[in-house]
């Protein structure tokens, strides 16, 4: 199995890699989102792995636009609890580190953490766990990344502060793609579609109404602008459902209300 990932070992898409699918994967590190769709296109890659949202800082938008201009397809999802934690070389304490780098959403998340210590200079970088491979390649002594604990074990860092994210139940959903033309899945529990609704007073109401007629638990519903249509929106929507029929057939009554519709993918719904 050939699994790309955003960042490289040690990264959080890493853990994800290796809890999803195991350890005998052939992992391909990536600097960007942007750069993963043509691994599946030129058959690089089997799957790619991608964060979607984080419980604290919301959805990654442009994820949203690469899955839908690339026809990508979710064929899974996870959930992955996210622990921050404040590393460097050994033998060195809080004391000794004057600058932190991590990825800005990293930084974010343990920004509270630092303001007991206004000595330490946090700056942003593109990857937590590229940080911690840094960091040991260098010999960079004073400086510290935020990095999963996979990443100190990798890169034979020490952890000086463990669990450093402001809220502790941080956890971050990451959707598995491949690029199947058939999105159909009749033991799934769980899709994502993306319509775009007439200007008509309350179409929007219309569609979630069908959702809730035919026993479909909406779990996250989500705007993005239509590029080329100023002012006029397209919804990503996920739902949960127990029959696959009742899906079907909502699905169909949606098509009479809305503009247009996609299907991005049916799967089994991950557990939290």
């Amino acid at each position: 199995m050939k699994v790309a990932i955003q960042g490289i070992k040690g990264s959080f898409h890493h853990i994800v890699a290796q809890q999803y699918f195991g350890e005998n994967i052939d992992l391909l590190e990536c600097l960007s989102f942007s750069e993963m769709p043509n691994l599946l296109s030129e058959k690089k890659a089997d799957v790619l792995i991608m964060a979607i949202e984080n419980s604290i800082a919301g959805a990654i938008l442009p994820n949203y636009a690469l899955i839908d201009d690339h026809q990508l397809t979710i064929c899974g999802e996870f959930h992955l609890p996210i622990q921050h934690n404040l590393m460097g070389l050994k033998n060195q304490n809080i004391a000794d580190i004057s600058e932190v780098y991590s990825h800005p959403m990293a930084l974010l998340q343990c920004h509270n953490f630092f303001k007991d210590y206004p000595h330490i200079k946090l700056i942003e970088d593109k990857d937590t766990a590229s940080v911690a491979k840094r960091i040991q390649d260098n010999n960079l002594k004073g400086v510290g990344a935020i990095a999963s604990d996979l990443a100190a074990k990798i890169y034979n860092l020490e952890i000086i502060a463990p669990g450093i994210q402001t809220i502790k139940e941080n956890a971050t959903r990451f959707f598995i793609l491949n690029n199947n033309s058939d999105k159909s899945s009749v033991s799934a529990n769980k899709a994502s579609i993306k319509f775009i609704t007439s200007n008509d007073t309350g179409s929007l109401a219309e569609v979630l109404s069908i959702l809730a007629k035919h026993n479909l638990n909406l779990s996250k519903i989500q705007s993005m602008p239509v590029i080329n249509t100023p002012w006029k929106y397209a919804f990503f929507a996920d739902f949960i459902f127990k029959s696959y029929a009742d899906y079907f057939n909502a699905l169909n009554e949606i098509k009479e209300k809305v503009e247009t519709i996609k299907i991005l993918g049916e799967y089994t719904k991950g557990k939290r």
